[in-house]
């Protein structure tokens, strides 16, 4: 049972070196040649596991921070305002979508050693778990306050996208394994009826058309919902357009400009790239799937 959050992941930039093109590139507000370091903690985890070849990945998600300056003394929250977040492997910077499964994936993911000069995992367990497989239980968990991770396990032949009711395509044909374990961040429970319902986030789902025999190269940020120990629901994020309304305040900057250039007068080529847009939870996935919970107490 992970311990969510006293796991971490650490990473130290490369030396800043300076953008020909834009003034903050990155956000960064140093001076050339500066380094910083960056921890978060970490929020859920997913494994693939190859049933043909015995080969497991283990994704991780990392805890968000609004796109900001970094390390700036004042302006520090960029405007028009954005969400970074990681998603990685133990040996690769995986992308988020920010676009609907049925769109193909764009580039893969990035190799840690390249991205950073330096970094490292850390991931924490429980010292003792108990697994949770009737609503009784559950209930009896929540009333006690004891810590709990949920855990959903399913091939991906089950899954059942609500456009199209169809599996994703050349997934079902696939030996693959997807376990997903993520805190209970959020519980509603019946105790005259034991009834219980989960309904958190975020976890993140892998795009297993992406697999490449070891590694997956792209993921989605879902949240998800569970009322029971064999079926579970997923909301996917996904950008959206703002309305031209209010463009004018949406994607107005205050103080720096992510965007500011070196040279004024000589913009590149199809400046300015779009500014970031709003993300929204829209597509659903139903599956048929494995869930139990898993209990430590929580100790004082």
């Amino acid at each position: 049972m992970i311990a969510f959050h006293r796991s971490s992941f650490h990473w130290k930039s490369r030396p800043w070196k300076p953008d020909p093109v834009y003034k903050y590139t990155g956000g960064f507000v140093g001076t050339p040649g500066q380094a910083y370091q960056v921890r978060f903690h970490l929020e859920a985890a997913c494994t693939v596991e190859d049933l043909e070849t015995g080969h497991k990945t283990e994704l991780y998600l990392g805890a968000p921070c609004r796109s900001e300056y970094t390390i700036a003394r004042r302006n520090l929250f960029q405007i028009p305002s954005d969400e970074w977040r990681m998603a990685f492997s133990r040996s690769l910077s995986i992308p988020i979508s920010r676009r609907p499964s049925t769109e193909p994936a764009g580039s893969g993911g990035t190799p840690l050693e390249e991205q950073f000069q330096g970094h490292d995992i850390d991931i924490r367990q429980y010292d003792t778990d108990d697994t949770l497989t009737n609503a009784r239980e559950v209930v009896q968990a929540t009333l006690d306050r004891d810590l709990m991770n949920v855990r959903i396990t399913w091939p991906p032949s089950t899954i059942r996208h609500n456009r199209d009711q169809a599996d994703q395509a050349g997934q079902a044909d696939r030996s693959l394994k997807v376990t997903l374990e993520f805190p209970v961040d959020l519980i509603n429970i019946n105790e005259e009826d034991a009834e219980f319902q989960v309904c958190t986030g975020p976890v993140v789902l892998p795009d297993l058309e992406t697999w490449d025999g070891s590694e997956v190269h792209r993921v989605f940020l879902a949240d998800a919902a569970i009322s029971g120990f064999d079926h579970a629901e997923f909301i996917l994020r996904r950008e959206i357009e703002a309305a031209e309304r209010e463009k004018h305040w949406y994607e107005a900057p205050r103080g720096r400009d992510r965007l500011e250039l070196n040279d004024p007068e000589n913009p590149p080529p199809d400046y300015p790239p779009r500014r970031p847009r709003p993300l929204v939870y829209n597509e659903t996935w139903e599956m048929e799937t494995e869930n139990v919970i898993l209990r430590t107490k929580n100790e004082r």
